[in-house]
């Protein structure tokens, strides 16, 4: 008996070899760059329109931002080469533009009521380096989206501890002046939001908790005019995140968070289990629960009178008159706004963080606040699209639930802003100023970023592929 080698069929010449797919990360850098010229474009804007020549601080700022985002395009070609090629652009166009209107209040915002220290600009590149740092640090020792799932309950403990802080501590300390809520802490000069890090780490709890509970909690009950409802020993779960949610509206005056709070948990809970009375369930008991707060609560009753009466009270003293500025500042851009500079947003209270919008509004007009939202839009949209790619049970709950939240938050301060719905006190994503909101913005783009990257990771070659031969026996 004797054998022969010979090679495998199924890779002769006439049997090219699959492509496999680029990470385009080119692409990435081509719109990093626009995102880079625009920013710079908004730069040189404001300088013209404020003193008629370029900003002297201009090459510095802008050197150094452009020296972050290229650390952070050279860390993703490293850690996650397959990565969605537009979350980072779409993140660095914001988070320029909002170091742009920080300079442009700066300028001169110290004249009237939102005083801000010259050295304002400086600080939120800061801040941009080390929320870009974070990102880094994400994709560096995340390598894997489903390990957060081991810390199920721990980040769970973690997430309700930061968020329930600021309540357990003095005013002194955590609340925000002139707006009476607790959403801070205070260290001297130094301030730090523990719920924008909360938020993250509740979003990785409520997915492992939602998928070993999936099964459960898909299970229904009775149908009541045509929707199946959920049984009524699986309502514990919202049962108590409903009781939270409420407990922060009550106790630190922040809607905003209560409401992000119980529209993470009930939009996940309704991507796990595709029953949409969950979602049905869980509005009505926050409204319900909303409704009830004000009429035993003053504070929160407060709230609510401002966003339903905010022209009864629309002068320096009243309490609705950082609403009402703010609507007058957007009414005043009108459609195509007044050109960044040209406005007058800084007579609006805390336009630098809670009002940002409405700057923005007013500078850019209707048409820049909308291009603004769509770039958020686009965020979400890729996010989306990552959770339906990912095959991870987890990993696609968990971005489905980030990009929600991410949603959600712009949709409840631009909401607040325009009377949609009460005015709450939370950030605007990458716009406003301050580290907590900035930091943690980047820090959920890096969750997106790895889940993207493990979603479009090409799988392993076939083994035919690899040249191996054949042996063929012959006797």
């Amino acid at each position: 008996m004797s054998s022969v080698t010979a090679p495998s069929p199924a890779v002769g010449p006439a049997d090219p070899l699959v492509p496999v797919a680029r990470g385009r990360r080119r692409t990435e850098l081509v719109m990093l760059v626009f995102a880079f010229g625009l920013v710079a474009f908004a730069f040189a804007n404001v300088g013209y329109s404020l003193k008629g020549r370029l900003p002297s601080p201009m090459a510095e700022y802008l050197g150094a931002f452009a020296v972050v985002m290229l650390a952070a395009h050279l860390a993703v070609r490293r850690l996650a080469p397959w990565s969605d090629p537009l979350l980072l652009p779409l993140a660095a166009a914001l988070n320029g533009l909002g170091v742009v209107m920080t300079y442009r209040l700066a300028a001169q915002g110290n004249l009237l009521t939102a005083p801000m220290s010259p050295s304002a600009t400086g600080i939120q590149i800061l801040y941009t380096a080390v929320g870009v740092g974070c990102f880094v640090a994400v994709l560096v020792l995340i390598r894997e989206p489903r390990v957060l799932q081991r810390y199920t309950y721990t980040l769970g403990a973690v997430g309700l501890a930061l968020i329930a802080l600021p309540a357990l501590l003095p005013a002194s300390i955590s609340e925000v002046p002139g707006t009476g809520a607790k959403v801070q802490l205070r260290l001297g000069t130094f301030t730090v939001q523990p719920e924008e890090f909360a938020k993250l780490a509740l979003a990785v709890a409520f997915a492992g908790y939602l998928v070993t509970k999936r099964d459960v909690l898909a299970l229904a009950g009775r149908r009541v005019l045509g929707i199946d409802l959920p049984r009524a020993r699986d309502l514990g779960p919202i049962l108590v995140i409903w009781a939270v949610s409420l407990l922060l509206l009550v106790f630190e005056s922040d809607i905003g968070t209560s409401a992000i709070f119980m529209g993470l948990f009930v939009a996940m809970l309704y991507i796990a289990t595709s029953r949409t009375s969950w979602l049905l369930l869980g509005f009505v008991m926050f409204v319900a629960g909303a409704f009830v707060a004000s009429k035993l609560f003053a504070h929160v009753s407060e709230r609510f009178d401002i966003w339903l009466h905010p022209f009864a009270g629309s002068n320096p003293s009243g309490n609705a008159y950082q609403l009402v500025q703010g609507l007058y500042g957007m009414a005043n851009g009108g459609l195509l706004g007044k050109g960044l500079g040209g406005g007058q947003p800084y007579i609006t209270p805390l336009v630098q963080s809670d009002l940002v919008v409405t700057a923005f509004g007013e500078e850019l007009g209707l048409a820049g606040l909308m291009a603004i939202l769509l770039v958020y839009g686009l965020i979400v949209q890729r996010g989306m699209r990552t959770a339906m790619s990912v095959k991870d049970p987890f990993s696609k709950l968990l971005a489905g639930g980030l990009s929600f939240m991410l949603a959600l938050q712009v949709f409840v301060i631009v909401g607040g802003v325009t009377r949609l719905i009460p005015l709450t006190g939370i950030t605007t994503p990458f716009l406003s100023q301050g580290g907590s909101s900035l930091v943690a913005s980047w820090i959920l783009i890096a969750l997106l970023t790895r889940m993207s990257d493990t979603a479009r990771r090409p799988p392993p070659r076939p083994i035919q592929d690899e040249g191996l031969t054949q042996v063929v026996s012959l006797k």
